[in-house]
C-alpha cells in the first residue's frame, strides 16, 4: 500500500528517526504525520503528486513520538498532528508562518479479530457489558487510549478491568496484538487504523456509542525552515480543496 513511503512505528524508534532522517530534496515533499489520518492522507498525497510531481516522503508516528519530535527537533517539511500536540508550548518558533490547516477529525472505534461474533457496542451499556466479558482489553497510549482510559473510569470499570488489560504504543501495534491473538479479545483504536488492518485479519466492530464518542482533530503546518517551504504550502492549499475532502472523508477523516 505503501509503496516505498517509510512508516514510522512507536514512540521510541520514531523519535530516533525524527532526529537522524536525511532532509528532502528540493523536488521531494517530507511529510511527517499522525498515523490516524494514513487511509485519507495516502489518496491525498498519491493525487498531489500526480498534479504538482512532487515526490512524497511520508513518516508515521503516534501522538507521543510527534509532540517529542516537535520538542526535540524533527526534519520534514509538513507537520501533520492533533491539535494538542501542536499547540504545545515547547512548539513555539517551530512552525512557519501560514495558518494551521485542519484536515480532519477521526473518532474511536472497537475491533475484534476476524471470525470472533461482534459484540454489541451500539449504547453504552452494551459497551460495557462487552468489555467486562471480554478475556482481554487492548488498547494503546497515544491520543485514543488516553480517552479510553479515562471512558473506562467514567464508566466505572477501569478497576474490573485492570488485570486483563494491554497497552501498547501505539495504534499499529494494537491492531498487531489483536490479530495475533486468541480468545474473546477486544481492541480500541481510532476507526481509519482498524480499517488499514481489514485484509490482515481484523474486523472494526463498529464505532463508539454517540454519547461517550470521542474525535481527535488533526492539523497540518508549514515546519520552519522546510527545504521545500514552496511545495509544502501548495500542500497545506490542496488539503484546503473540495477535492481533497472529498478523498479524506470516505477514508474516516471527517
Amino acid at each position: 500500500m505503501r509503496q516505498g513511503w517509510q512508516r514510522t512505528i512507536g514512540a521510541l524508534v520514531a523519535s530516533a528517526l525524527f532526529l537522524v532522517a536525511p532532509a528532502a530534496s528540493a523536488q521531494e515533499l517530507a511529510i511527517l504525520s499522525a498515523g490516524a489520518v494514513e487511509p485519507g492522507l495516502e489518496r491525498v498525497a498519491e493525487v498531489f503528486r500526480k498534479d504538482t510531481g512532487h515526490e512524497i516522503q511520508i513518516r508515521y508516528a503516534a501522538a507521543p513520538a510527534l509532540r517529542q519530535a516537535v520538542r526535540e527537533g524533527f526534519s520534514a517539511d509538513v507537520l501533520i498532528a492533533p491539535t494538542a500536540v501542536l499547540g504545545d508550548p515547547a512548539a513555539a518558533g517551530k512552525f512557519g508562518p501560514e495558518a494551521p490547516v485542519i484536515v480532519g477529525r477521526v473518532g474511536v472505534g472497537v475491533a475484534v479479530r476476524k471470525g470472533l461474533p461482534k459484540p454489541d457496542v451500539a449504547t453504552t451499556d452494551a459497551l460495557k457489558a462487552a468489555v467486562l466479558g471480554a478475556d482481554r482489553v487492548i488498547y494503546n497510549r497515544a491520543s485514543t487510549g488516553v480517552y479510553v482510559e479515562e471512558l473506562f473510569r467514567k464508566l466505572g470499570i477501569a478497576g474490573d478491568i485492570a488485570g486483563k488489560t494491554e497497552r501498547f504504543p501505539d495504534g499499529a501495534s494494537v491492531m498487531e496484538r489483536l490479530i495475533a491473538g486468541s480468545g474473546n479479545e477486544i481492541g480500541f483504536g481510532a476507526t481509519t487504523e482498524i480499517g488499514l488492518f481489514a485484509r490482515q485479519g481484523l474486523q472494526l466492530v463498529g464505532p463508539l456509542p454517540g454519547d461517550v464518542q470521542n474525535y481527535t482533530t488533526y492539523e497540518a503546518v508549514t515546519v520552519a525552515g522546510a527545504r521545500n517551504a514552496e511545495g509544502a504550502r501548495t500542500f497545506l492549499r490542496f488539503l484546503q480543496s473540495a477535492r481533497a475532502r472529498a478523498l479524506l472523508r470516505p477514508q474516516g477523516v471527517e
